[in-house]
């Protein structure tokens, strides 16, 4: 059997549409669909069944797809085994987090690691969608919550708060809110409706405050954290922000600050294959000390 095909077919049944796995190989719909129809014929064996919601493995096909599994995991320890002959970590190293952490935390630390290894090719991925790692779409994550599958390995790095915070001009010109019901009468910014948020009940803010008054204030809505920050540093409201985001922004005053806001672990995360990865070792050790130091 063709090795591409097969390859293909591992992502087909991995992302569970001919669309995700075209969109994780940069191939088009239409070729991916016309490899798996190959790969059938080719073996003379159905290993999808399709219908309107997606796609699920046959027999043939759940047989097929553990065995290019097994395949796969075996290629990437030997591939990792090829990389630790060399005294000192090389190749390449690709590190993926959401938006929000990798921008405001790990991008201004990531300088000490390049410089310390610098024969380590690394590669960084915002996104808030989490990457598949046993598609070794990354070699690391930093995740907001504990993964659950039983194959990857997690370190818990630090813990996030979200704290209430204004500028000092915006709160002199429309006074400090000391109450949930005060902010009723402020203009509260907010995740859009079609942002990805980074944590859990991220709307926090504007849930709270409905609960005490439906003739909620104000809200501007932005679908990304950056957008939040920007717009709360140019006066315009009230926003919920994560301390490792606030804590670099001494011109940002908190507000309420008996109030408490929604918090969350942040894991490093790899596949059990890597374990034995000196790349991942020297970012996991690197990680390791930097949340050490980090405080708030």
């Amino acid at each position: 059997m063709d090795w591409d095909k097969l390859r293909i077919f591992h992502s087909v049944a991995s992302a569970g549409s001919f669309t995700h796995a075209g969109q994780m190989l940069a191939l088009s719909q239409s070729a991916v669909s016309r490899q798996i129809s190959a790969l059938e014929e080719e073996i003379n064996t159905p290993l999808f069944q399709r219908h309107a919601r997606g796609l699920t493995l046959t027999d043939e096909g759940e047989l097929l797809y553990g065995a290019v599994s097994d395949v796969l995991t075996r290629l990437g320890q030997a591939e990792e085994a090829l990389k630790n002959a060399q005294s000192a970590p090389r190749g390449s190293l690709k590190v993926t987090s959401s938006h929000g952490l990798g921008t405001y935390w790990l991008l201004p630390r990531i300088n000490a690691f390049v410089r310390e290894f610098p024969e380590l090719q690394v590669h960084l991925v915002f996104e808030d969608r989490e990457l598949d790692l046993a598609q070794r779409e990354a070699d690391l994550a930093l995740r907001m919550r504990a993964p659950v599958q039983a194959d990857l390995i997690q370190r818990k790095l630090f813990t996030v708060h979200y704290h209430l915070c204004a500028t000092a001009e915006y709160l002199a010109q429309h006074g400090t809110p000391t109450s949930f019901e005060d902010l009723c009468e402020h203009t509260l910014i907010a995740y859009g409706e079609t942002a990805a948020p980074e944590v859990r009940d991220v709307n926090w803010l504007l849930d709270s405050t409905r609960r005490f008054t439906q003739n909620c204030g104000r809200a501007l809505r932005i679908n990304n954290i950056t957008g939040i920050l920007h717009a709360t540093e140019a006066g315009i409201g009230v926003a919920a922000l994560p301390d490792f985001l606030a804590a670099e922004r001494p011109h940002l005053v908190r507000v309420m600050p008996d109030v408490e806001g929604p918090s969350f672990d942040v894991h490093l995360v790899y596949c059990d294959a890597l374990r034995q990865s000196k790349r991942v070792a020297a970012f996991r050790d690197f990680l390791v000390r930097e949340a050490r130091d980090w405080k708030y």
